[in-house]
């Protein structure tokens, strides 16, 4: 069995967002450009008594549009890869230190 990789508190809710709105990765960084509040995103996305209001996923993509004048991220990095790569990057940058250390 694979061991889950951990996610920090700061980035649970969207962890979480994803799964209960059914958003894509790349919906989800692009709301993070945005600097969306996942918390917030029930009521930004449209239900049957506001049929005039976008589904959360257009929502999201129309207003990135507005504001980049792009359609998606260049680069797409799901949330569970930054955190991985931000790992490995940590586990290098202590490994080079201690390198560096231990040769004086």
């Amino acid at each position: 069995m694979p061991k889950k990789s951990f996610i920090p508190n700061k980035l649970k809710p969207w962890v979480e967002a994803r799964q209960k709105y059914r958003l894509s990765h790349t919906q989800i960084q692009m709301a993070r450009e945005l600097g969306l509040n996942p918390k917030k995103f029930g009521s930004l996305g449209n239900t049957k008594q506001q049929q005039w209001k976008l589904p959360l996923p257009e929502f999201i993509e129309e207003i990135y549009f507005k504001h980049f004048k792009k359609r998606a991220p260049e680069n797409v990095r799901s949330i569970e890869q930054m955190v991985k790569d931000k790992a490995r990057k940590k586990a290098e940058s202590k490994a080079r230190k201690e390198g560096a250390g231990s040769s004086d």
